[in-house]
């Protein structure tokens, strides 16, 4: 995979980065979303400072990774209850001789 060479702004600042070709919309999305949360913190709650920001952004992100990750851990579980009951199922069947 080709490298790029791409300047994410974040805020007022670009950050310089190289990141693989497959990754370059996620990565102009990703700071893109930042911003814009940045943007509705800062009108919603009258907030300037960019560190305030930033946190705030950082703090609402990493809770919804939370979410998420046990969201998929439930339904982990739940996937790993039906296998087992079907395999019950498979096993309770007479063998065909």
């Amino acid at each position: 995979m080709a490298l790029l060479s791409v300047k994410i702004k974040i805020g007022d600042r670009e950050y310089p980065m190289r990141v693989d070709s497959d990754d370059e919309e996620r990565i102009r999305l990703a700071g893109k979303n930042v911003n814009e949360k940045m943007r509705q913190y800062s009108s919603n709650f009258g907030i300037h400072d960019k560190q305030d920001l930033l946190a705030m952004v950082a703090f609402e992100t990493m809770v919804d990774k939370l979410k998420m990750q046990e969201k998929q851990s439930s339904s982990q579980e739940g996937l790993d209850e039906a296998l087992i009951e079907l395999d019950d199922l498979l096993g309770s069947l007479p063998d065909e001789e």
